[in-house]
């Protein structure tokens, strides 16, 4: 099979959300999104030009404001977790993210050393979890994961993230975005691939009683479940869990008195929305879109909702399912 057929192929089952992490990490503005009234200076409809609480339920009153300024860090930790790393960096001086929110990391050293001088900017990447003393967690691809295809998690930025370990610095602005609100019902969190990140630390903060379904593309990337606890898993080839889509698990769950909290790449989170659209059941997506600066002031990031059109790195990146027509 040629790389073009692979590529094709993933692509294809990334659909419902199985594959994923080739659609959704590491570049980042993709699983991640927002900037904050820290850079602002005021609510989401003041920068956006109109109202998006339709969409987004709110202001940025409603979300911890990044300090101004991006901060030197040190890395602490780096473990693999199957197909994927978990990287850690201490910031015990730096505001507590709500679960959903993001950061704009980038390596402290040779950032910009790479071929044609790439990466030129900082990759957005999801909060996974923070510890008690303040260190983060983010969940990276890696890049021998992808057996030398060119995937939109992969790029140059998190190819360089990817080889960082305890003693490296970051620099990090954050945290970013406007996060999940709390539940009323009962909760099901949904994710695919390398966004099952914000999850993570949502499953922290809500506890045992939200219901975990996770998709991956195959055995070594279903274990990146490992970051989430008691979750139910389906993957493309069948090689763990249920043979297939995680929607299709999602499907068999739903009886109308859920909440549905879903990251992944954009044909599951569609999935998703239809579902709960057919179903009348509420849900928040963490949605991906191509992002440069992190606090709406490039316009990479923006994205239509019934309305009109916003910025995931101001008013996002989690939005409200009722307030768009489709995920594309």
């Amino acid at each position: 099979m040629s790389a073009g057929d692979e590529i094709s192929r993933s692509r294809a089952a990334a659909r419902h959300g199985g594959s994923s992490g080739a659609v959704t990490g590491g570049s980042s503005g993709a699983v991640t999104g927002g900037s904050s009234g820290a850079v602002t200076g005021g609510s989401s409809g003041a920068v956006t030009g109109g109202s998006s609480g339709a969409v987004t339920g709110g202001s940025s009153a409603d979300r911890t404001l990044a300090p101004f300024g991006r901060r030197r860090l040190p890395v602490v930790g780096r473990r693999e977790l199957g197909a994927y790393i978990v990287l850690s960096i201490a910031d015990k001086d730096g505001p507590a993210p709500e679960p959903g929110q993001f950061a704009m990391l980038a390596a402290a050293e040779r950032w910009g050393g790479g071929a044609d001088g790439r990466p030129f900017l900082p990759r957005a990447f999801s909060v996974a979890r923070r510890h008690g003393d303040g260190t983060l967690d983010f969940l990276l691809e890696d890049p021998a994961s992808a057996g030398g295809l060119i995937t939109a998690s992969l790029g140059p930025g998190t190819e360089r993230l990817a080889e960082l370990d305890a003693g490296d610095d970051v620099w990090l602005l954050g945290p970013l975005g406007r996060g999940f609100r709390p539940p009323r019902r009962r909760p099901i969190l949904v994710g695919g691939g390398v966004g099952i990140a914000p999850l993570a630390i949502l499953q922290d903060t809500i506890g045992a009683r939200a219901r975990v379904l996770l998709g991956f593309r195959d055995a070594a990337h279903a274990e990146g479940a490992g970051l989430l606890r008691d979750p139910r898993i389906a993957t493309d080839d069948g090689s763990v869990g249920h043979r297939g889509f995680v929607t299709e698990v999602l499907a068999a769950e739903l009886d109308g008195s859920e909440e549905v909290y879903a990251c992944g790449p954009p044909p599951m989170l569609e999935a998703v929305r239809a579902l709960c659209a057919e179903h009348d059941i509420p849900a928040q997506l963490a949605l991906e879109s191509g992002m440069a600066c992190g606090f709406g002031a490039c316009f990479g990031c923006v994205v239509p909702t019934k309305s009109g059109y916003v910025r995931l790195c101001v008013d996002g990146p989690v939005l409200d399912a009722a307030g768009l027509e489709v995920v594309a």
